[in-house]
């Protein structure tokens, strides 16, 4: 049986595109960079509908970019259940407009019994930071049920 850290070592290089189990995931489309236990490293292309009005990326998809690479950082560890986010803290630095691609690297911070503390910082092509964020995971009574 494949770990989920071997499907997604196999994925790097890749966009998740319909393969990815969660919708939003999908709707993101990233392209995997790299991964490691506990460690995500993915591009995002900034799409126009993921824009507020004047062309820079909406804040709530920022933070959905953040959300799902710290998500995928805590699925790395293969433990069998799932983990929802409780709390979820954003610092908004820089800003990125349409067509730009942004980074997301994501690690966990602590694991503890119940509880999984991750951060993220996204950067610009230019490697400036433009978000730094950090959430708690807590286990839920669902077991995974797939891989990323």
């Amino acid at each position: 049986m494949t770990s989920t850290l071997q499907y997604l070592q196999s994925r790097v290089g890749e966009q998740f595109g319909e393969s990815h189990p969660s919708p939003v995931g999908r709707w993101l489309n990233g392209t995997l960079r790299e991964v490691r236990e506990g460690e995500f490293v993915a591009d995002f292309l900034v799409r126009p509908d993921m824009t507020n009005p004047v062309g820079i990326l909406h804040g709530g998809v920022l933070t959905t970019i953040m959300d799902e690479a710290m998500g995928i950082a805590i699925y790395t560890l293969d433990d069998a259940n799932f983990f929802a986010t409780i709390n979820l803290a954003v610092d908004f630095l820089r800003s990125a407009r349409t067509g730009e691609i942004v980074t997301a690297r994501a690690s966990v911070v602590r694991r503890g019994k119940r509880i999984i503390n991750a951060e993220c910082r996204v950067f610009n092509q230019s490697g400036d930071l433009i978000a730094k964020g950090s959430c708690n995971c807590a286990a839920t009574d669902t077991q995974k049920t797939s891989t990323v």
